[in-house]
């Protein structure tokens, strides 16, 4: 018998395609979300979350955040070349539609436009931070106010430097008096990237493989898209890889978002493709980083330094006389980990079925393209108040719950002291180092 969380994915998807109006230019709101990690930032063109107004007797002073690079173009050369050639080979054959041979010629130009961008920020991306720094001065002017300082950091790769860049060049048009201060350093590594290093994390997402791979083969729907594109859909299985052949062209048209014109191929595809590529990716990034029992709740924990980091800085402007920011910029292998492990929302809760998860926990809430954790601090008006420092948590500007108790019921705000108690306990699990 389907389990319930099943038939809500089910409902959820036929209510987005019945709505779909399937075109090569204009994907819908729910395709591009089911392009996962490629989902491009939603804002502006969603509505910007609003936000709960600063408590009485308090005001904004500090920020830690931690955001993902920008929309880029794809890693490897060969995922735009492989499909121009599978898809070449089809055409000299006699093979392709003549959807088929308007797509090669739309993946020839693409081709031919990627050329030296390999993993590149595209102007999309640089656009996306842009927007969250006149939004982030917006929502918390007195973080950014007079000479307040802000120190930025950045991962050596280049999309990620050029995300900081353009936050930095926005913070600074905002306000020239800022004191600004950036590095990219293989130093902040450790931190800043750490999770291709991890074995602890590593070996405890790997439990869950198994689970993975049982699910993946219910998932496997990636033929009906082959008679739109060729004429002889037994050929193509016999002289391509045809599973090759879905994946880079559902990752080109996933990524079609992180550009200005570029066609998104979304009408070879059927509805159930669509779906099925999706649940399993979001179940393939569950178990390499969501809460499992086989993995002991520890797939996360890669994060650990990180987050170690964010409160040591957060606790350092305690008793600063100026407001300040520290931003890092890196990937999304970091962002959603750190959400997990911050238990930010349902994002921490344990999952064990796999065919509960897309229900439960979507990876395009978690880290489209500039996704972003912004700690924002707020301290008492009148320092001799006694009054605790308070902090609320956004995820990609939306306020969040955190595994602490509110001050109030509903309420984004807790305690610092609180929140720092319940981390520190929980960093105390698995050595930083």
């Amino acid at each position: 018998m389907k389990s319930l969380y099943h038939h809500i994915v089910l409902a959820f998807v036929a209510a987005a395609a019945a709505a779909l109006s399937v075109s090569a230019v204009e994907p819908s709101e729910t395709y591009r979300r089911m392009a996962s990690n490629y989902y491009a930032y939603p804002y502006p063109a969603q509505p910007v979350p609003e936000l709960t107004a600063t408590p009485d007797g308090y005001t904004p002073y500090h920020i830690e955040h931690y955001g993902r690079h920008g929309s880029r173009w794809h890693i490897g050369t060969g995922s735009y070349r492989r499909p121009v050639e599978m898809l070449a080979k089809a055409d000299a054959a006699g093979k392709l539609t003549p959807r088929g041979k308007e797509l090669l010629g739309q993946l020839r130009d693409i081709e031919v436009a990627s050329r030296g961008r390999d993993g590149e920020l595209t102007d999309v991306g640089a656009e996306q931070h842009r927007g969250i720094a006149r939004r982030m001065i917006s929502n918390f002017p007195e973080v950014f106010e007079g000479p307040a300082r802000v120190d930025a950091r950045s991962t050596v790769v280049i999309r990620c430097i050029l995300s900081m860049d353009n936050e930095l060049q926005e913070l600074k048009a905002a306000n020239p008096a800022l004191i600004v201060t950036s590095d990219a350093s293989r130093a902040d590594m450790p931190y800043m990237n750490f999770s291709d290093t991890d074995t602890v994390a590593q070996q405890a997402a790997r439990k869950a493989d198994s689970l993975l791979k049982d699910f993946g083969k219910t998932h496997r729907y990636m033929d009906d898209f082959l008679p739109n594109i060729v004429t002889d859909t037994q050929w193509a299985k016999d002289s391509l890889d045809t599973g090759a052949l879905f994946y880079y062209l559902f990752n080109i048209a996933a990524n079609a978002q992180s550009h200005k014109d570029m066609p998104a191929p979304y009408d070879i595809f059927s509805d159930r493709e669509m779906r099925e590529r999706w649940e399993y990716n979001n179940a393939a990034w569950f178990t390499t980083y969501g809460n499992m029992e086989v993995s002991e709740g520890l797939a996360s924990y890669n994060q650990r330094r990180l987050l170690d980091n964010m409160l040591s800085s957060a606790d350092s402007t305690l008793t600063s006389t100026y407001p300040s920011a520290n931003l890092r910029f890196g990937h999304e292998v970091v962002v959603m980990p750190l959400v997990v492990f911050m238990e930010l929302d349902n994002y921490g809760k344990e999952i064990n079925d796999l065919n509960q998860v897309a229900s439960q926990w979507r990876d395009w809430e978690i880290f489209p393209m500039a996704c972003n954790v912004q700690m924002v601090f707020y301290r008492p008006t009148d320092p001799g108040s006694g009054k605790p420092v308070l902090v609320k948590v956004l995820l990609n500007e939306r306020e969040v719950s955190l595994p602490v108790a509110p001050v109030a019921p509903g309420s984004p705000y807790v305690v610092y002291d609180d929140l720092r108690s319940y981390y520190a306990k929980k960093l105390a699990r698995v050595p930083l180092y």
